[in-house]
């Protein structure tokens, strides 16, 4: 979790700032996950902050959504042209790919639970980039 925050801070994600009286804050939650090896032991304990999303509120908090999605024809289609000029293809697993992209419209979000800062308890975030869980992640990345 700290390595989390960690890497919020080396890429400037959030600013620390008084609650704001008449704008929507949205809530964080940790999301915990195990990473395996091959033969099914745990490697790795993860946890990954994202914004409760689902409190966001349409017009206010963002303007349209963005689902990124591959249709089968389309990945069928790169193989074969990749294939007919022996081109070589590479997957990649970008870590922290929502933390590159900077929000058009101020976001505010509470502080995670169990990191809240001893000198501003009621202070939150806003977002600079945009955090997992957002409606507008997808589209901003």
């Amino acid at each position: 979790m700290q390595e989390e925050l960690n890497q919020f801070k080396r890429n400037e994600v959030w600013t620390l700032v008084s609650r704001p009286k008449t704008t929507n804050v949205i809530g964080t939650k940790w999301i915990y996950r195990n990473k395996f090896d091959e033969d099914g032991n745990i490697v790795r304990n993860k946890a990954r902050l994202a914004a409760q999303g689902y409190s966001q509120i349409e017009g206010i908090d963002f303007e349209e959504t963005f689902a990124l999605v591959a249709r089968l024809e389309s990945i069928r289609l790169l193989f074969f042209i990749s294939y007919m000029h022996k081109f070589k293809l590479y997957q990649r697993d970008v870590k922290s790919a929502f933390l590159n992209s900077f929000l058009e419209k101020e976001v505010f979000v509470e502080q995670p639970k169990g990191f809240v800062d001893a000198h501003h308890p009621n202070h939150v975030y806003c977002l600079k980039k945009a955090l997992y869980g957002l409606k507008q992640a997808l589209k901003a990345w």
